[in-house]
């Protein structure tokens, strides 16, 4: 079962996105409320997959994906965002990225870009 680490600072769109990934043999793994905690709980965890929340406070998505890339290149986050910006979705993949997904988040496009991610 592959392991996901949900970063998001709303914990209603933390519980939405568990419970899609739950019911698809995705293990949550831990979740955290913002980049600060999202990369204490990277280390912390070792996921397989990261879902990364952009805006959030004290540390912005685009920067914790950053300082997990520089801890493992080979790190799998899929930033999620409803701002559909493209400046936000190129600077995502710039650094790193393995994806990029709109919110609201529909669960069929959630677990195959996510499974087709971790299944190489």
């Amino acid at each position: 079962m592959k392991k996901v680490l949900i970063v998001d600072d709303a914990a209603f769109m933390r519980l939405a996105i568990r419970k899609i990934l739950e019911d698809n043999g995705f293990e949550v793994v831990g979740e955290a409320a913002n980049g600060i905690e999202g990369i204490q709980k990277y280390k912390e965890l070792e996921p397989d997959i990261v879902t990364m929340d952009i805006t959030m406070p004290d540390m912005t998505g685009i920067d914790a994906l950053k300082v997990i890339r520089s801890l493992n290149p080979n790190a799998n986050v899929v930033m999620l965002s409803a701002m559909g910006q493209e400046v936000m979705v190129q600077e995502a993949i710039k650094y790193g990225a393995k994806s990029f997904i709109v919110k609201p988040i529909k669960e069929e496009h959630l677990v195959k870009t996510l499974s087709r991610i971790v299944n190489g």
